[in-house]
């Protein structure tokens, strides 16, 4: 991994951003890149993803399992979010006894709220719609 963290900061670097500090959680497989530059926050999202792509691709030639990649804590908050919004349309299930759809997620939220909901015994989860329009379903078990 080493190799890996020493060949992203290089990147990093050739990109132009001089104020990157990366951290490494081997447990739980991340990756947290801080970069102190107004371009990257105002565009933190896009950064993101394209780093993950990278990032991904990177791991993969050297035949290491992937690694979740954050940039200045943004999927952590994102995280944070998603995890409030299950519960709060998880708690709207349970009192109306409806089915409660939520917006449009990519895979990995969807499996945060899946994950979220397995705690409430009385609730089931399903994922409907293609590509972009993926979104889940929270349902009352009757």
């Amino acid at each position: 991994m080493d190799k890996i963290l020493e060949k992203l900061n290089n990147l990093l670097n050739l990109l132009g951003f001089q104020e990157v500090k990366v951290n490494l959680d081997e447990e739980h497989r991340k990756i947290s890149i801080f970069i102190d530059d107004k371009l990257v926050e105002e565009n933190v999202a896009g950064f993101l993803s394209a780093l993950d792509q990278v990032v991904s691709l990177m791991l993969k030639k050297e035949n290491l399992p992937n690694y979740i990649v954050d940039v200045n804590y943004y999927r952590k908050e994102r995280e944070r979010l998603i995890l409030e919004l299950a519960r709060a349309a998880a708690h709207k299930a349970m009192i109306t006894k409806q089915a409660v759809e939520l917006p449009p997620m990519n895979a990995y939220e969807r499996r945060l709220v899946h994950l979220e909901i397995t705690t409430h015994p009385e609730l089931k989860t399903e994922s409907l719609g293609l590509g972009k329009e993926r979104h889940i379903v929270i349902k009352h078990l009757e």
